[in-house]
């Protein structure tokens, strides 16, 4: 008996490490419809300072500057998104990964609301 004939064991998991049920998926979707703008992320430093830049983008553009913060990670998964923090304009992602500056916030939000 030797390592390679132990067998593995099997799990069994998702995105939302084993909290999908219907209602949580459900709700999930509808909170990824509408209009606004979110970012998505844990609340750290790189998240606020996105917020912040999203923020003074908007007002420059004279949007509505609401900015809703999705720190729960089955939500941040609904979207796709890995890599954080992440800026979702009207249920679309516009960038991942990446702490825009106010410039280039307000490019892509004014290109996404095009």
């Amino acid at each position: 008996m030797g390592l390679f004939n132990k067998k593995k064991e099997e799990t069994n998991s998702c995105c939302c490490v084993g909290n999908c049920t219907p209602k949580t998926m459900a709700k999930t979707e509808a909170s990824k419809s509408g209009v606004g703008v979110k970012v998505l992320g844990s609340g750290c430093v790189k998240c606020k300072t996105l917020e912040n830049a999203t923020h003074e983008a908007l007002v420059e553009l004279g949007m509505d500057t609401t900015i809703g913060h999705v720190t729960d990670f089955s939500q941040i998964a609904a979207y796709g998104v890995m890599t954080t923090p992440a800026l979702v304009v009207d249920g679309k992602v516009v960038s991942y990964g990446k702490v825009l500056t106010k410039k280039e916030a307000k490019t892509i939000i004014a290109d996404a609301r095009r």
